[in-house]
């Protein structure tokens, strides 16, 4: 089982500029598109480190802190426990985003390999999703539109083990209030605002730790 112990120790400094990137061609949604809603789940006036119209907790906002040495920059680790996900960067420091998680054993510590970025992503669920819960998922089962009501939000980031997709996802969630706790079906949710900071920074071919919910331990350990 994937753990983690004495991984990243918190700072009290804070993430205090949005970030944003160019919009990538081909998944059917024009350029302006993307922008009005992006506009439309960033707050007016948006800093990360203390806009939070969600009510979120405060410590699942952006923060920059201190990483252990040796970790990869670029590398992103999930704490199952804390509910934090940390994106290591250069020069020895990690920006924290609050994230939810996979609820029950749909959750799936592992290693894996980020292999495809996209934009306001379409979404279609799982045939084992809507085996599970027909009542939530039958409906979408030839897909959902991109959109801020989309189940995948503004970004995702999408998780491979060797050339296999596995259906998990970092994503932006049209249900920030989940933040913080295990609500999933499997993917990692953030803020949409949050991705769409994050988005831009993370590189093809990343690696993505998803630690066990069991066996991690706080980010102060």
């Amino acid at each position: 089982m994937l753990t983690r112990r004495n991984f990243i120790f918190t700072t009290t400094t804070l993430f205090s500029a949005a970030i944003s990137g160019p919009l990538l061609a081909g998944s059917g949604v024009t350029t302006a598109q993307k922008a009005a809603w992006d506009a439309e789940v960033v707050p007016p006036g948006y800093d990360p480190a203390v806009s939070n119209p969600w009510g979120l907790a405060p410590r699942f906002l952006p923060q920059r802190v201190i990483a252990n040495d040796g970790l990869t920059p670029g590398d992103i680790h999930v704490d199952a426990v804390a509910r934090y996900l940390y994106h290591i960067e250069e020069g020895g420091t990690a920006m924290r985003y609050g994230v939810a998680i996979g609820r029950g054993d749909l959750y799936e510590p592992g290693v894996y390999t980020i292999k495809r970025k996209a934009e306001w992503p379409h979404w279609r669920p799982t045939q084992s999703m809507i085996e599970r819960e027909p009542q939530i998922y039958a409906k979408y089962e030839d897909g959902m539109e991109p959109g801020p009501r989309n189940a995948l939000g503004s970004r995702a980031l999408y998780l491979y083990v060797g050339g296999r997709d596995t259906y998990l996802r970092i994503h932006g969630t049209p249900f920030p209030r989940s933040i913080g706790s295990r609500a999933s079906s499997g993917c990692v949710r953030m803020v949409m605002a949050h991705i769409i900071d994050l988005y831009p920074k993370v590189a093809l071919g990343s690696t993505v730790f998803l630690y066990s919910a069991e066996d991690s331990v706080s980010a102060q350990g």
